[in-house]
């Protein structure tokens, strides 16, 4: 990891100490999961997630748009675990990050279902469908400003059956206070 993100994460985690968060739950056993972080109302729940996430000892990884990746934060963008997305060619992202997992030994990529920190109707489907295509589990990473904790819940498999697999996530989800609960979708 180069100085830039070693700096980064080294504030992130003091931040995080700093403002009283704990953390709660524990890894999964298998090293390659989707890490649904939710929910994701503000841009503060990077800071509080990354800050949690060192503590847990999480080797994360997000997408980012590829105009992301280039000089001067690009090195820095790919040692914090991004891995570029250029939306104009990649139609199929799910395909992408399928590829992803069978290409890597060791691959916890989070995403944010509501896919913005604004209201959403509803959940986008990707992180669900590239669990799904790869095999992986999905693990419930939520950031609970009620009691500000950061943590990992339930491992679940998806089971091809969107709509009762995400009866099961919004159970998990109604418990957790958002920073902004307006712009919430659970």
């Amino acid at each position: 990891m180069g100085l830039v993100a070693r700096i980064v994460r080294w504030a992130l985690s003091t931040w995080f100490d700093l403002t009283g968060w704990t953390v709660e739950g524990e890894v999964p056993a298998t090293r390659k999961f989707v890490i649904i972080a939710a929910p994701h109302t503000s841009n503060w729940d990077f800071v509080h997630f990354v800050g949690g996430a060192d503590r847990l000892n999480l080797n994360l990884s997000f997408m980012g748009k590829a105009s992301l990746f280039r000089w001067p934060f690009g090195g820095m963008m790919r040692d914090m675990g991004g891995v570029p997305v250029d939306r104009a060619k990649s139609k199929d992202m799910v395909g992408a990050m399928v590829e992803e997992f069978a290409r890597r030994d060791e691959f916890m990529l989070t995403i944010a279902p509501e896919g913005t920190r604004g209201r959403a109707r509803e959940w986008k489907t990707g992180f669900y469908y590239i669990a799904l295509g790869a095999g992986v589990p999905m693990v419930c990473g939520m950031m609970d400003y009620g009691r500000k904790v950061v943590g990992l819940g339930r491992a679940i498999m998806p089971t091809g059956d969107y709509e009762a697999d995400m009866a099961v996530l919004r159970e998990i989800y109604s418990g957790c206070t958002p920073k902004h609960p307006q712009g919430s979708t659970h």
